[in-house]
């Protein structure tokens, strides 16, 4: 396998430098703690619940591009697929506390729930509450009676999404988490990978695949998938995506959901679109209702070629947040 080509200057040193564009890019609005992976807006209202977002680096614009209007109030980053120490969520947490209490939004990885958990510990001391949402939308692992055996993939993008217009609507920390933990059970995804992404300091890819194959419900991460096939046609791929995420919720016709097509990294946008008109003949043919898609890159996996797909059923609750207009580095929603 050939090695990748990455514009970077000293290997060691991306992340931080990485995160240092990331504050940039925010033009004044986002802060950063010193030393820690810890982003902030600099602008959150007294009395606000907060909403803390985190995980590993190497998914931008997720999770440090998550912040801003109806979205975010901060996020703690590790190193790139690693997660964030409980110092550094710490560090976050107090950087946006303002007296109401703080949710916590991640995926569900053994590390960052240690990690989430222990800083739980830590500034329930300090007399800072939290809740924790822990996001299990891959049904390629696990099974419906068993959500804590799912990852965490791009249903992030909705709970994140429908967390951040609670916390600015809601004075009240419980109900901010009763509606993102809503949103977390109604979402369900599934990813494909075409190609590996690679780890910015060595070099060395997440995984390997054969130059005519794919792997269906592979992880964010290069995690083991559902089947390893030869490359198929768009339309197969997507029926093949499609039938475990409809059938597990399950989805039934007169539901009105919201549809996500994330870039994994390297998929165009003309692949994208492809897959999308194929997801909307499934939908129509099940009679279940778009009310609004998204089609974009927000959790990525460094060049990962391939994308995933997700549905949030909706009910009027969960409408009227997803419409809130959210705006930030890395989403943006009118």
């Amino acid at each position: 396998m050939k090695t990748p080509k990455k514009i970077l200057n000293d290997p060691r040193r991306a992340t931080d430098e990485m995160m240092e564009g990331l504050v940039l890019g925010y033009d004044g609005k986002v802060g950063k703690v010193e030393g820690h992976g810890a982003f902030f807006l600099k602008q959150i209202p007294d009395g606000k619940v907060a909403l803390l977002v985190g995980g590993g680096s190497g998914h931008e614009p997720i999770f440090g591009g998550f912040l801003g209007l109806n979205l975010a109030d901060g996020a703690a980053a590790g190193e790139v697929f690693t997660s964030p120490s409980p110092q550094t969520i710490c560090e976050a947490a107090r950087a946006i506390h303002r007296g109401k209490g703080v949710v916590f939004v991640y995926g569900n990885y053994s590390g960052d729930t240690m990690n989430f958990d222990m800083a739980a510990e830590f500034l329930a001391a300090e007399g800072i509450e939290t809740r924790t949402i822990r996001v299990r939308d891959d049904v390629a692992v696990g099974a419906p009676d068993r959500p804590d055996e799912r990852r965490g993939i791009a249903g992030d993008v909705f709970v994140i999404k429908i967390a951040g217009g609670a916390a600015a609507e809601l004075g009240d920390l419980d109900a901010v988490a009763r509606v993102a933990a809503k949103a977390e059970a109604n979402t369900r995804s599934m990813g494909v990978a075409v190609s590996p992404g690679s780890l910015p300091e060595s070099g060395k890819p997440t995984f390997e695949l054969g130059d005519d194959e794919i792997e269906i419900g592979m992880g964010a991460h290069g995690e083991k998938g559902v089947k390893r096939q030869k490359l198929t046609t768009a339309d197969d791929i997507v029926d093949q995506m499609m039938a475990p995420i409809l059938r597990d919720l399950p989805y039934r016709s007169g539901d009105e959901v919201a549809l996500l097509i994330n870039n994994l990294g390297a998929t165009t946008m003309f692949e994208l679109l492809i897959a999308n008109r194929r997801v909307r003949q499934i939908l129509d043919r099940e009679g279940i209702t778009v009310y609004r898609s998204f089609v974009g890159s927000w959790l990525t996996s460094q060049e990962m070629a391939g994308f995933s797909i997700s549905l949030m059923k909706l009910d009027q609750e969960l409408k009227h947040y997803l419409d809130l207009p959210a705006a930030s580095f890395g989403f943006s929603s009118l």
